[in-house]
């Protein structure tokens, strides 16, 4: 199993352009926002988003228990604030659909001018390393990652 500065360095191969990483820091938090918030829109007896977020927190915890604890924190108010927004009546699957697909735009956008595939076409774990790789510089400030 890569450890989390290896899957970092592995990203890092493919977004070396400086315009495909600003889309990434742009479009990788909207996706994640937006899918959760297409999550919580869903009807049925299952909590979809907390479920991902579940998954994806254990996924994390694989990778660094002090990463995973931040990324819990960070995905439930996420997920709090998107509860708040539904509750109000905001359109938010709708809404949300729309976010997904104009940033998912973006971020073949930044790959075609970056003229790489996209990580997680070699590797669908990548689409959980993304939303690490745009916090980096968090990770550095709370001491969780050095600065390689």
């Amino acid at each position: 199993m890569m450890t989390l500065p290896q899957w970092l360095a592995a990203y890092d191969e493919s977004h070396r352009h400086p315009f495909n990483i600003a889309i990434h820091k742009l479009c990788v938090p909207l996706i994640v926002l937006s899918l959760l918030g297409m999550l919580i829109a869903l009807p049925g007896p299952l909590p979809w988003a907390w479920l991902l977020w579940l998954g994806a927190v254990l996924w994390y915890w694989r990778l660094s228990r002090p990463v995973a604890l931040v990324m819990a924190v960070l995905c439930s108010l996420a997920l709090l604030l998107l509860t708040i927004a539904q509750s109000q009546g905001l359109p938010l699957g709708y809404a949300s659909l729309l976010v997904f697909a104009l940033a998912w735009a973006g971020q073949f956008a930044g790959h075609a001018r970056e003229g790489r595939k996209p990580s997680f076409a070699q590797d669908l774990q990548f689409l959980l390393i993304g939303p690490l790789w745009t916090l980096r510089a968090l990770w550095r400030r709370l001491g969780l990652l050095r600065n390689d």
